[in-house]
């Protein structure tokens, strides 16, 4: 946890701007209770906020819980917080509680499952994670923490894939990934 708190008293991951797919696909829904895993500074909690959803931001990082929660006040917005080591399964996920799930840049593949079961019928997953990627001006990375091609993508089997992409977008120069939004039957 210390590398992850000093990177964000460093400023590092303490961008504000939302992953374009939050935007896209959160703004086509309407505003109800939306989970934000492994948010770090809270740069979707604080754009959902802002939209009428009631957020709940989990992190791992007190410092990175600290950030979101000065941002959340700074604009008198409400976002319940909370610092919790998913792995260890200190935050647990209410059953079918969440219209809109945010994953963006974490990948623990147990809690799919959990994260599945958490959305509402007709609710909404957005997961963008890393993928494995050969290219070799691309820093190696733990593969681990890198999904495997087609994988993002059969977790959601049987739900309505309304966006399913794999590589890097034109012009990119960061590692590919896979990013699925998908609505649960």
């Amino acid at each position: 946890m210390a590398d992850w708190d000093e990177r964000y008293k460093s400023g590092q991951h303490t961008n504000d701007a939302p992953h374009p797919i939050v935007v896209r696909f959160a703004s086509l829904q309407s505003p109800g209770r939306a989970l934000d895993i492994a948010c770090g500074a809270g740069r979707h909690s604080v754009w959902l906020a802002e939209r009428g959803w009631q957020v709940t931001a989990v992190d791992y990082s007190p410092a990175a819980i600290d950030i979101l929660k000065q941002r959340s006040a700074e604009k008198s917005l409400s976002i319940e917080t909370r610092v919790a080591d998913l792995e260890r399964r200190e935050f647990l996920i209410q059953p079918a509680f969440y219209d809109l799930i945010v994953v963006c840049h974490y990948l623990q593949r147990d809690l799919f499952p959990s994260l599945k079961a958490g959305t509402k019928s007709g609710g909404v997953v957005i997961a963008v994670i890393a993928m494995i990627d050969d290219d070799p001006d691309v820093k190696p990375m733990n593969p681990a923490y890198l999904l495997n091609p087609g994988e993002l993508r059969s977790e959601f089997e049987g739900w309505d894939l309304l966006r399913d992409f794999e590589g890097k977008h034109e012009g990119e120069r960061r590692r590919a990934s896979a990013e699925v939004v998908a609505r649960r039957p």
